[in-house]
C-alpha cells in the first residue's frame, strides 16, 4: 500500500513540473502577444517547440517511473 502511495505521489510531482512550465509558457505568450500582435508568427513556432518539449518531458517522467515500479 505504502509503495502505491509513494508511486502517485512521484508521478504527481512528474506531471506537475512540466504542467507548472506549461502554464508559464501560456503567460508568457499571451503577454508577448499583448505587447506585440504583429510578432505572432515568431511566437509561435517558439511556443510549440516549448510546449512540444515540456510534454515530452513529463512523458518520459512517466515511462520511467513506470519502467521502475512495475512488478
Amino acid at each position: 500500500m505504502q509503495n502505491a502511495i509513494a508511486l502517485v505521489g512521484i508521478m504527481f510531482i512528474a506531471v506537475m513540473g512540466p504542467a507548472i512550465v506549461i502554464a508559464v509558457i501560456g503567460f508568457a505568450t499571451i503577454k508577448a502577444l499583448g505587447r506585440n500582435p504583429s510578432a505572432a508568427p515568431k511566437i509561435f513556432m517558439g511556443v510549440v517547440m516549448m510546449l512540444i518539449f515540456a510534454e515530452a518531458t513529463s512523458i518520459i517522467a512517466l515511462l520511467i517511473i513506470y519502467q521502475l515500479f512495475h512488478p
